[in-house]
């Protein structure tokens, strides 16, 4: 990975033990859900319950505020204590200094780590809360691994949590960037080119073929630059961040996917990570569309 002198991005630096030899031994991971030394985490609706400085808030295991309506999952250890995360149903205020909190805006209060934790943790939760049932034989699904998988109990299939790579590309052509905008993203916002990657193609064969449905430019895919990736939990995507030369310049929209795209030259880009182009803004500090530009920006 490139030195970008930059801090890890939003969603990413989980600093969790994953366990997973804890995580195989049934026995030892219902012994660590009835220790009360244990902590979980809470969410509602995918949001997470956060303190007013960027903390995810922790509850004992038998503390029964905010409890969780289905069995917990492990989440790992954390400085060698048990953490577990899981969905509540209590449509109670939060206490003091607390709330539920966005997702999107929860990636931007949570520190580093706590961001980390949180993306593992909703990522997980929605995966199971999706799969219920066996896609080979249909019946009802359990968790296993401390939720790390689903077992089918009827015809012996496992189930493992989808991580669904996404290209997130930055097309350039000397000192100028191609960027796009949807209709329904905010007045004066563009982003990087994206697009969820296709079976049987490599990252680079994703970024062309998306730059060029999407704008109709080509671009030099053997000289795509690997930049970044991002843990994306909504539901649980892996972007991966690429600069990539244009071959091509002119522009042709498919509005099935774009409102518009056009070329920036450097210095409105450096305006615009200013806040102070006349009419375009840039998407915020969690997103990895904002990195791209950050690194080619500087250059």
């Amino acid at each position: 990975m490139p030195d970008t002198g930059l801090p890890p991005l939003a969603f990413s630096a989980c600093p969790l033990d994953r366990g997973e030899a804890v995580r195989r031994d049934a026995t030892t991971l219902a012994a660590l859900q009835a220790d009360p030394a244990g902590r979980r985490i809470v969410l509602r609706g995918g949001e997470p319950l956060i303190s007013h400085n960027g903390q995810l808030i922790r509850f004992p295991l038998n503390d029964p505020r905010f409890a969780p309506d289905r069995e917990l999952i492990f989440l790992g250890f954390e400085d060698g204590t048990a953490l577990f995360a899981g969905e509540t149903a209590d449509s109670s205020d939060p206490f003091e200094d607390s709330r539920f909190s966005d997702p999107r805006a929860a990636g931007m209060r949570l520190e580093m780590g706590e961001a980390g934790i949180f993306a593992f943790a909703r990522s997980l939760l929605l995966w199971r809360e999706r799969r219920s049932f066996c896609s080979s034989c249909g019946d009802r699904l359990k968790d296993g691994c401390g939720g790390l998988k689903r077992d089918c109990i009827a015809c012996g299939a496992e189930h493992f949590p989808r991580t669904d790579p996404v290209v997130i590309m930055l097309p350039v052509d000397g000192d100028r960037c191609l960027l796009g905008r949807q209709a329904a993203w905010p007045p004066r916002m563009w982003s990087a080119l994206a697009g969820f990657m296709e079976p049987g193609e490599t990252i680079e064969e994703a970024c062309a073929r998306e730059t060029a449905e999407e704008t109709g430019i080509k671009v030099d895919h053997a000289r795509a630059e690997y930049i970044a990736s991002q843990p994306w939990p909504f539901p649980s995507s892996l972007m991966i961040g690429l600069i990539v030369p244009a071959i091509s310049r002119d522009v042709t929209i498919d509005t099935a996917e774009l409102e518009t795209a056009r070329w920036f030259t450097k210095a409105e880009i450096a305006a615009m990570l200013a806040g102070e182009h006349p009419d375009a803004d840039v998407p915020p500090k969690i997103a990895i569309a904002r990195r791209l530009l950050e690194v080619w920006a500087a250059r």
